[in-house]
């Protein structure tokens, strides 16, 4: 039986700082699992009810008697929870597994799932938990230190070898050495994210699609001077996509990706903070210079999403920040006004002043186990169905195709077509049942951004988003900061510093950007960043990363 829960769990606060933790470990070792999984067994030897005797990777995991595990599932409003979801039911016929759901909706997710954890009060499984994400819960002790059980977890093991995910798993250790969330892992890097830009317009005017952003910058003149607009590009999600794309062709982070806004500079084998860089600031002089000049809405930065689309659809906007599947629900909003005179597209991200570079990984959001599941009776069941939903070529395809003769179908080449009666991005528009809202696949909580064998992610790809993304696999893709492991007082204590350096990053950002600050005063500003306790927060992170290489040789 699912439930849908709605108890008050208690005023615990946790602060749920996305902070990069990462920790000394045995890079070697890095899926394996404890020292001595022997000694472990043997402590599993009475949680065992419902384990396959044998499970191995490939094989279906299948209870030999039914059993249940309670979820924290992330409530999507596009397909809220249903209790015969097929993706339900089917677990239930095929694995003998039901889920004892607890729902959280999205809007107040992780406040609910850092109140479930602090009242010792959460399910066994909590999904949608991004890498840092569990740091907040690690010293409290409510989360397992999942990495010392990944060898029973054939299938994340061999994922893990087969795809080089060594070096990654080893940035989301904390300082024990250990891993307490199991992340969703790519075969390969993905892109999504880029600026929609009205390509009709270019070919009337007889431009070429900008490589640079120098370029992206004459192209709006251009259409500035032909269409004679206040604005040419006016953005959504208040900016912080746009310079989370942006910021790596100019050397930094910045917006979504900012983080604890720490890079390493290998010449110096030290850390700095970005938010104070000169290249930081070369990117921000781009922007502040298209909002100066006319054609950078300032309200970009403020905006709804919904107010961004309209100004789009009414042209008094011809770009968009955007991703694959948002593209096209801008394009619907644009065949309101515009039928279908017009082509909206997906540049490929410009290069910039540091070169044609991008930032990304290869873990995405995944999951975190309570720390009392270890002494349920059935937690090697549970960790073998986890293995097979989430990291077996089955289970990625179930949970992003659904069961096929229900949901799809297999032509004689092996293609995965979709069954005609269900509706699914631009597929079958129309039809009566919808993939995600009536079936429960593609979902968020198990698959929607949970990574997966390339040959899988491409099938949910129209073609034009393919050649999108084959432009973008050129591009380089700028490594990941070394490992900088902090112990429970340097946690607490760069949580805090990073908390008030983010904040005032982000203020004056969003200051200069606007004009609201002259950037003549950049030096002042980071002189001010020293009285957030910048040097105190840096001589912490580099000093992690002195005591990770001498313990690690």
């Amino acid at each position: 039986m699912r439930r849908s829960s709605t108890r008050v769990v208690g005023t615990v606060a946790v602060s749920l700082l996305a902070l990069s933790l990462v920790a000394c470990s045995d890079s070697g070792n890095s899926a394996t699992g404890p020292a001595d999984p022997e000694a472990l067994e043997a402590e599993l030897e009475d949680n065992k009810v419902g384990a396959m005797e044998n499970y191995a990777a490939g094989q279906t995991f299948v209870a030999t008697e039914p059993v249940e595990f309670s979820m924290l599932y992330r409530d999507h409003p596009n397909y809220p929870i249903k209790d015969d979801w097929l993706l339900f039911t089917h677990i239930e016929d095929q694995n003998k597994v039901s889920l004892d759901i607890t729902s959280a909706p999205l809007s107040d997710y992780e406040q609910r799932r850092s109140l479930l954890i602090g009242a010792g009060d959460a399910p066994d499984v909590i999904t949608v938990t991004y890498p840092g994400q569990e740091a907040p819960f690690v010293a409290s002790g409510a989360i397992l230190p999942i990495s010392d059980y990944v060898h029973l977890m054939p299938n994340f093991q061999q994922k893990i070898k087969d795809w080089d995910l060594n070096s990654d798993l080893d940035t989301i250790r904390q300082a024990d050495g250990k891993y307490y969330m199991l992340p969703g892992i790519y075969e390969q890097m993905r892109y999504d994210y880029s600026i929609g830009l009205r390509t009709d317009i270019l070919e009337d005017l007889g431009l070429e699609e900008p490589a640079t952003w120098d370029e992206f910058r004459s192209v709006l003149e251009a259409i500035k001077k032909e269409k004679n607009t206040k604005y040419v590009f006016s953005d959504r999600w208040k900016g912080e996509a746009l310079l989370n794309v942006a910021a790596a062709s100019f050397n930094t982070v910045a917006g979504w990706g900012f983080g604890g806004g720490t890079l390493y500079d290998e010449s110096k084998d030290e850390f700095y903070f970005a938010g104070s860089s000169d290249d930081y600031k070369t990117m921000v002089e781009y922007f502040a210079g298209l909002v100066q000049d006319g054609l950078l809405d300032p309200e970009s930065f403020t905006q709804e999403d919904d107010q961004a689309d309209q100004k789009l659809a009414n042209e008094q906007s011809f770009a968009i920040t955007t991703n694959g599947q948002e593209l096209l629900r801008e394009r619907t909003v644009l065949e309101a006004t515009k039928g279908d005179d017009f082509t909206l597209d997906k540049i490929r991200v410009p290069s910039g002043p540091a070169g044609d570079n991008m930032r990304g990984a290869r873990l995405e959001n995944g999951f975190m186990i309570s720390n009392d599941a270890k002494d349920n009776d059935n937690f090697v069941a549970m960790l073998q169905f986890l293995d097979w939903l989430y990291y077996s070529d089955e289970g990625l395809e179930f949970v992003r195709w659904g069961v096929e003769g229900e949901t799809f179908a297999k032509d004689t080449d092996g293609n995965r077509i979709l069954d005609d009666g269900i509706e699914f991005m631009d597929t079958n528009v129309g039809a009566d049942k919808h993939f995600q809202a009536d079936y429960g696949f593609f979902n968020g909580a198990f698959s929607l951004a949970h990574g997966s064998t390339e040959e899988l992610v491409l099938t949910h790809v129209s073609d034009e988003e393919k050649a999108w993304a084959e432009g973008m696999a050129n591009k380089t893709l700028l490594p990941a900061n070394p490992p900088y492991p902090l112990d429970e007082g340097e946690q607490e204590q760069v949580g805090l510093y990073q908390t008030a350096l983010t904040d005032y990053v982000k203020q004056n950002t969003l200051a200069f950007i606007l004009g609201q600050r002259d950037l003549s005063e950049w030096d002042a500003y980071v002189s001010e960043l020293e009285g957030q306790n910048l040097s105190a927060y840096m001589d912490i992170i580099n000093g992690a990363h002195k005591r990770y290489q001498e313990n690690n040789g």
